[in-house]
């Protein structure tokens, strides 16, 4: 299943300008399909009670996770936007440019006896996902399992860790291609033939 949501991801992976472009994903059904139960199976036997997102491609992704284990759905917000209610927040350590963003989790969405799965699609240094592990502990959890669909931190078999996180990270180890790959063919798009296809294999 691993295999079928990496092979689906690559399909409609792009880098646009230097940056990773993975919308189309949400755009073609199979794929999407397919990397959300990737996502979901490490999991399903770990009694997961709850799924967290982070803002804000975390919240269509973690979304979905949620439903797929039939739990519900935590927002984890950035510094921006109306979030009533007591809460929780963090300050990351700077992110991939330099950014240190601020996190939100409401005080209430979690608390002891809750097993959290925090849900993203890119995890480049975890600064944010060691950031809101901190918070659902103070909240009472006692750890945080992520994954994620592509990680620039490679480790045997695809699996990370959070600092001082009891659970590892899961996480696709995907073959990262050229900037001109082509439109998701199961997206609608079509991919040219030619040099522009070709393929140049990153691992991260």
């Amino acid at each position: 299943m691993m295999s079928d949501a990496r092979a689906l991801t690559l399909e409609c992976f792009r880098w646009i300008g230097g940056h990773a472009a993975v919308r189309q994903i949400f755009r073609a059904p199979e794929a999407l399909a397919s990397v959300v139960r990737g996502l979901a199976e490490p999991f399903r036997d770990d009694g997961v009670t709850a799924v967290c997102g982070i803002e804000s491609r975390g919240f269509l992704l973690g979304a979905a996770v949620a439903v797929e284990f039939g739990v519900g759905f935590v927002a984890v917000r950035k510094s921006e936007g109306i979030f009533p209610g007591k809460k929780v927040t963090r300050r990351g350590d700077p992110d991939y440019r330099g950014v240190r963003q601020e996190l939100r989790l409401q005080r209430a969405a979690v608390g002891p006896g809750d097993r959290v799965l925090l849900v993203d699609d890119w995890i480049e240094t975890g600064s944010q996902a060691s950031a809101v592990r901190s918070m659902v502990e103070e909240c009472g959890v006692s750890g945080l399992a992520a994954p994620s669909w592509s990680t620039r931190w490679p480790r045997p078999g695809g699996r990370i860790w959070v600092s001082g996180a009891s659970s590892p990270l899961q996480n696709f180890r995907l073959g990262m291609s050229s900037p001109d790959w082509a439109d998701c063919p199961r997206a609608g798009g079509a991919r040219p033939s030619g040099p522009g296809g070709d393929s140049v294999t990153k691992h991260y």
